[in-house]
């Protein structure tokens, strides 16, 4: 009879339980969705700047290599969040064996409310390529 009473007064610990850990999974949860969000922007303009260096050794104008970055740079407004930071040297100046360096950027925005008061919102992204004009 005692042990009856015992077990029933511990029913309400699991409530308090889940009450105390369910924001930390949620956090970690909305987290791990987030870096998610940036890594894929990330790769995403890895690959327009490596798309943009590799048209411009090639011997392309600026006009196409930007326009080139822009086609393989899927996301989210790209017009006005994407950057073309950097095309050196410039399109008179490069000859065979000159390396030419694409550098663009990308403003990632942040939607949960929480990560977005622990970073920067918005999360500006990097990234350079650099390839011998041939």
């Amino acid at each position: 009879m005692m042990i009856r009473k015992f077990v029933k007064t511990e029913r309400g610990q699991t409530l308090v339980e889940l009450a105390l850990v369910l924001p930390i999974i949620i956090l970690i949860l909305f987290g791990t969705l987030e870096f998610g969000r940036i890594f894929h922007s990330y790769i995403v303009i890895t690959n327009a700047a490596r798309e943009g260096a590799r048209l411009g050794a090639l011997g392309k104008s600026d006009e196409e290599i930007i326009s080139r970055i822009r086609e393989a740079s899927p996301l989210y407004q790209a017009d006005t969040r994407l950057r073309i930071i950097r095309l050196e040297p410039n399109e008179s100046a490069r000859n065979s064996g000159v390396p030419l360096t694409v550098e663009v950027a990308y403003d990632v925005e942040l939607v949960t409310p929480i990560i977005s008061s622990i970073l920067p919102n918005p999360v500006t992204l990097k990234s350079t390529a650099v390839m011998r004009v041939e």
